[in-house]
């Protein structure tokens, strides 16, 4: 057998005295923008090579949504890290988004954002010092999710939203937990255990954390079943963890009957990896479909997207 550490040892610190980078003092405001801001940004966009699929993708997820297909947004939380949240959040209140899927990391940037404007420290001098990520407020709170999740077979996603919400915390608005929750927007969490920095605490339950996240792979694929026939995926920012989960997923469905083909794949991201080009992007729409491949920081991509698809006709 091997022999544990004893975690009941372990040093935590309080958030509000640890530095943290982001600000949502510093988050986009797109309810802001002057009107027709966004039309003429978008017609910026030349109709030429990465700037003709830009266009054509725009295109393809107004259609979606128009002929209420399934637009899902999946991400990883260094789109929460760049403050842009708000983004996502309007997306999802004008229909543009219609399901979500994150990562584990999301749900903590997330929590932070919205319990005390802050988040994303600086690991280099925390690693030093051994207090990388052992932030007790965000421990507690995270944990709990996944606890509360499992006891009422309520998936991390949904658990993570109805507990921001309830909590009423300070900065909820900008939380893209609380606001899919208030909107009714289906959200999936899916985490590898150790990964993520509440896994190091006391109160971390890998059963808890396991089954909750099994129940929103379940609910991902009853979004991803009804992508057939025009349907979009939006993928920012996941380089592992979303790609492998939707590969699975998409074939789940594909084996239970689903006609989930001739759908629409888009990946964004900054570099060019692997598994969400292979994954997302080329094997899903080898049968029908197109899929898309953008480079670019999330900061300047997403908002261009968002330009797009709110620009009108």
């Amino acid at each position: 057998m091997i022999k544990q550490n004893d975690l009941k040892k372990l040093r935590t610190v309080s958030i509000r005295s640890r530095t943290s980078k982001v600000s949502v003092k510093d988050f986009a405001k797109p309810g802001k923008l002057p009107a027709g801001l966004s039309k003429k940004l978008f017609r910026l966009i030349p109709p030429i090579n990465f700037g003709a699929d830009f266009h054509k993708l725009v295109a393809l997820i107004k259609k979606a949504k128009k002929k209420k297909k399934p637009v899902i947004f999946m991400f990883g939380a260094h789109v929460i890290k760049c403050g842009l949240s708000p983004v996502v959040i309007d997306l999802m209140r004008r229909g543009y988004i219609t399901a979500l899927a994150t990562n584990g990391a999301s749900i903590i940037h997330d929590f932070e954002t919205a319990y005390c404007g802050k988040t994303s420290e600086i690991v280099d001098k925390e690693l030093g010092k051994g207090t990388f990520g052992i932030t007790k407020e965000t421990a507690e709170f995270v944990n709990s999710i996944a606890v509360d999740a499992a006891r009422e077979d309520a998936g991390i996603g949904y658990m993570a939203g109805r507990k921001i919400n309830t909590a009423r915390l300070k900065h909820r608005d900008n939380s893209i937990f609380a606001q899919a929750y208030r909107l009714k927007v289906p959200m999936t969490s899916h985490i590898a255990i150790g990964t993520d920095v509440v896994h190091q605490h006391p109160n971390f339950d890998g059963a808890c954390w396991g089954k909750a996240s099994q129940s929103d792979f379940l609910k991902l694929c009853n979004q991803i079943k009804g992508l057939g026939g025009g349907g979009v995926v939006l993928n920012f920012g996941s380089a592992v963890i979303l790609p492998e989960v939707f590969l699975k997923a998409l074939n789940l469905c594909r084996n239970l009957g689903y006609n989930a083909t001739g759908f629409t794949a888009a990946n964004f991201d900054m570099i060019k990896h692997y598994r969400p080009i292979t994954n997302i992007v080329n094997r899903p729409t080898m049968s029908g479909g197109h899929g898309f491949n953008f480079i670019g920081h999330h900061e300047f991509m997403l908002p261009l997207l968002y330009a797009g698809v709110t620009s009108g006709k």
